[in-house]
């Protein structure tokens, strides 16, 4: 396989293919605010998902049920706006598209034109089939999710390694061949077994994305304030920390606070 790397001034859901197709891996972190995703875009993130992980990050949730449609469409907004590069994907949330084919397309055409998003993406297999059929017949690319799917929390009872037996794996492998026979483009894998994610990636041209599905995945996405360290409960065994901005930034306030309160600050060289 050619390790040719090719140069995309814009990433496209065609671009993601060809990048499977030459050996090249795809990169991919979460963003939900116009700051983080344009930090995110400069440093050539291929792809930014605009998670409805905002509901724990942002909003404190435990699950990542409550946000709302409305909600993911204003940090989609939010992302758009900084991003001149990257691919940007939003997660249709909990409740918008799983029971009924027309409602999800009336939310992923809402996504798509009132924030201007490039794709979306769902959670599910052939329990969805309908609902992906009637979104992709819009000219709407969508992106499939399989595994330890974070919508059925409370079906799954637990945040566990998925499809570690051979019926569960054989549905995903099935599920993952089905989505792209309809059109999807690309499908994460959420904490499976690495040889399965290999088993999946080799089976499938359109390419597969990781999150602690280990290292033949075609591409990984990480939540960015898990990779800077800003969340520090957190703790998988996927998640690799660049950073301890939850440190660093605690440190740098307090020395705000320290030198407010002495005096210190503002300095002459400080004020008008």
């Amino acid at each position: 396989m050619s390790t040719a790397k090719k140069e995309y001034k814009r990433v496209t859901v065609k671009s993601l293919v060809e990048m499977k197709s030459n050996g090249e891996k795809i990169s991919m972190l979460t963003a939900y605010d116009y700051s983080m995703a344009k930090i995110v875009d400069a440093a050539n993130v291929d792809v930014i998902l605009v998670g409805d992980s905002a509901s724990n990050v942002m909003a404190g949730h435990e699950t990542t049920l409550p946000i709302t449609l409305d909600q993911m469409i204003y940090h989609a907004s939010s992302v758009i706006r900084a991003v001149k590069r990257a691919l940007v994907i939003v997660d249709l949330p909990f409740g918008s598209y799983q029971s009924d084919p027309k409602e999800a397309l009336r939310s992923a055409i809402r996504i798509m034109k009132e924030s201007g998003a490039h794709a979306v993406k769902v959670e599910g297999g052939t329990e969805i089939k309908e609902s992906v059929k009637r979104i992709l017949a819009a000219g709407i690319p969508v992106m499939g999710h399989l595994g330890l799917t974070p919508q059925s929390i409370y079906k799954f009872g637990t945040y566990t390694v998925r499809a570690k037996e051979e019926e569960e794996a054989n549905k995903l492998m099935e599920d993952a061949l089905m989505l792209e026979k309809l059109g999807c483009f690309g499908i994460v894998l959420e904490k499976i077994p690495a040889n399965l994610t290999k088993k999946v990636s080799e089976s499938l041209t359109i390419p597969t994305i990781g999150i602690g599905g280990g290292k033949y995945a075609d591409g990984q996405v990480l939540v960015v304030h898990d990779l800077l360290g800003m969340t520090h409960e957190f703790n998988p065994r996927f998640l690799r920390r660049y950073m301890n901005l939850y440190e660093e930034m605690g440190n740098a306030i307090g020395n705000y606070v320290k030198d407010v309160k002495s005096l210190d600050f503002p300095s002459d060289d400080e004020q008008y």
